[in-house]
């Protein structure tokens, strides 16, 4: 025995609790943290928001130049200041208006079926060109805008429009124009790629990029590197798809993995995306969901930036924390080997519980004594326990136990059942064993009986007795069963292969083959503990019993040679199923039975 002080449980944990005083000072540093955290978020997600209205309000801005002038020129047209059959005057008027929109790329005002005139900004900087224009034979991709406007009086954006004769995609802003209430014509204001690319590329800096995408969509409509993908551009593509473009970064949008608005206190209608460039440096994309401040336009406005700009202050506020937490942690170190030194213990003791309680006694180990004196005699106490269980368990049936367990029965009152009974015997047993001594004949038997009670085992029987070599078991009780002959002739069965295979072995060391003879009846019998009240025998009693035995010794006369010999009741082969082979040896009169039984062979 130890000599070594033991600790009581009491004091141990009034330690432990003790070591808990430091998490309040943990708590407060958690709930400090977090509010910062949140501080931080919060200031992240209005720095997003504001970098996106300035994008936005830039980009508005040009476009305001265009709306302003569209509406402008219907003013003028309703109030017959500008009049439409004056090409000359509608040049010079288009010639002003165009002048100072750098942004837009032409200018065409038309009649209702499409005849007018048209600027053009040309390839050399600040040149126009200008003339009457024919849009049927001239421009025939925007003779549908013209139609349209004929129908409605609000102006419009149209979608990606790829002109032929250019070569290039554009974006048409369309004025409906009327007199009088008429409709005289329209307003057509075109923004090309190149140009929108243009204003992308004025409000992006060395750091952030902003970008313009297709409304429901990925493709990209500006872009500050653009232009170096235009040669794609085509009537059946007129849009260049993000993975076609040349920002290296921006090309794998469609594989980023997207963050939830709240990591950064984000507003919803952004979309937040996560990405590493050609350096491994991480950066952050935000794309707008939809725009509607702008006019209809179909885009929608996207930024990339360097991911320091939102984690820099985060990653600040976690140094701060660990710092703190640190400190915390080495505090509570003590108290947390101890918690574990006591933890382990219990929890081994958990586990063999559950292992004694399935009487799976093998694989409970030994506690180990401990130093906390309560636990110490836990151990102690627990480990005499499974002995003892150990020592009962041979005595004992353990596959009955278990089942009476699952049914939540402690006791088991005689009650009438249906069961199936098995025998079996080794045939010329007293004569095999005479040359054997005691410890052969035991470990002999003890073979004999593993292998045939692993089959009853196996079909969930419940093992009765052994008697010297010959093994009783039965089917249908503790638990019931719709077909207690089933799995008791698949038992026999089964039997009959584990003698036929252990033969094949001994035959090869010289050894006489072991011949055995079983039994199979099925009928009504008396089940549950019998016995007296200080030993009691969960078993079955019946007729039943009876004829099972002499099913069995009918064998010898059936066939006195055969490795196997399974006699079975017709009880039992009327509810077999068809893949057992049998052979009727029809009605016997068996001892202690007067009517004759219906004897059928079963065939391994």
């Amino acid at each position: 025995m130890s000599q070594h002080r033991k600790l009581f449980i009491t004091p141990t944990l009034a330690t432990v609790i003790g070591s808990f005083v430091f998490v309040t000072a943990a708590a407060i540093l958690v709930i400090l943290s977090a509010t910062s955290s949140t501080v931080v978020r919060q200031l992240g997600g209005e720095i997003v928001e504001i970098g996106m209205e300035s994008a936005e309000i830039a980009f508005i801005e040009q476009l305001h130049a265009i709306t302003s002038t569209a509406e402008y020129t219907k003013v003028s047209v309703e109030s017959l200041e500008l009049p439409l059959d004056d090409p000359d005057l509608l040049i010079t008027y288009l010639y002003g208006t165009l002048a100072p929109m750098e942004h837009v790329s032409f200018m065409v005002l038309v009649d209702p079926d499409g005849e007018g005139v048209d600027v053009d900004r040309g390839d050399a900087e600040g040149s126009l060109l200008a003339g009457e224009v024919d849009l049927k034979n001239d421009i025939p991709a925007l003779v549908p805008l013209v139609e349209k406007a004929a129908t409605q009086d609000d102006a419009f954006w149209s979608d990606a429009l790829y002109m032929p004769s250019r070569e290039h995609t554009y974006f048409v802003f369309t004025q409906p124009l009327s007199a009088e209430k008429e409709h005289v014509g329209s307003l057509l204001i075109g923004m090309s790629l190149d140009r929108v690319s243009e204003v992308t590329w004025h409000i992006s800096t060395d750091d952030i990029m902003v970008f313009l995408m297709k409304e429901g969509s990925h493709e990209i409509i500006a872009h500050p590197e653009l232009h170096q993908s235009f040669d794609s551009l085509s009537a059946e593509s007129p849009l260049v798809h993000v993975r076609h473009v040349s920002d290296a970064f921006l090309r794998d949008f469609e594989q980023m993995q997207k963050l939830e608005n709240s990591s950064f206190d984000i507003s919803e209608d952004l979309d937040l995306h996560v990405g590493f460039d050609q350096n491994g440096e991480k950066r952050f994309v935000i794309v707008e969901e939809k725009n509607e401040n702008l006019r209809g336009l179909p885009v929608r406005i996207g930024v990339h930036f360097p991911a320091q700009f939102l984690d820099q202050p985060l990653h600040q506020l976690i140094t701060a924390a660990v710092a703190g937490l640190v400190l915390l942690l080495l505090s509570l170190l003590g108290a947390i080997m101890l918690a574990k030194r006591i933890a382990q213990p219990m929890r081994r003791a958990s586990n063999a519980a559950n292992e004694v309680a399935k009487l799976n006694l093998g694989a409970v180990n030994a506690l180990p004594t401990s130093v906390i004196r309560e636990l110490d005699d836990l151990s102690k106490g627990f480990n005499a326990m499974v002995g003892g269980l150990t020592a009962f368990n041979r005595y004992v049936p353990k596959t009955l136990v278990q089942k009476l367990l699952s049914e939540g029965r402690a006791e088991a009152p005689p009650e009438e059942r249906e069961v199936a009974v098995l025998f079996t015997d080794i045939a010329g047993f007293t004569s095999a064993s005479e040359g054997m001594s005691a410890t052969e004949t035991a470990a002999f038997v003890n073979h004999h009986l593993s292998l045939l009670g692993a089959e009853i085992t196996k079909q969930d029987g419940t093992i009765d007795k052994y008697i010297g070599d010959s093994v009783m078991a039965f089917w249908g009780a503790p638990e019931r069963l719709d077909n207690p002959a089933e799995p008791a002739a698949r038992a026999a069965l089964g039997m009959a292969a584990a003698i036929r295979a252990d033969n094949e072995k001994r035959r090869s060391n010289g050894l006489l083959p072991v011949r055995i003879r079983i039994g199979l009846h099925l009928g009504p019998l008396v089940v549950g503990d019998i016995g007296a009240p200080e030993r009691v025998n969960y078993t079955v009693i019946g007729d039943t019993v009876n004829a099972a035995s002499r099913l069995e010794s009918l064998g010898k006369e059936i066939d006195d040679t055969a490795e196997v010999v399974i006699l079975a009741s017709q009880e039992i082969t009327d509810k077999l199923s068809g893949d057992i082979a049998m052979q009727p040896i029809g009605p016997q009169i068996v001892k202690g039975k007067s009517e004759p039984l219906e004897v059928v062979r079963l065939l391994g």
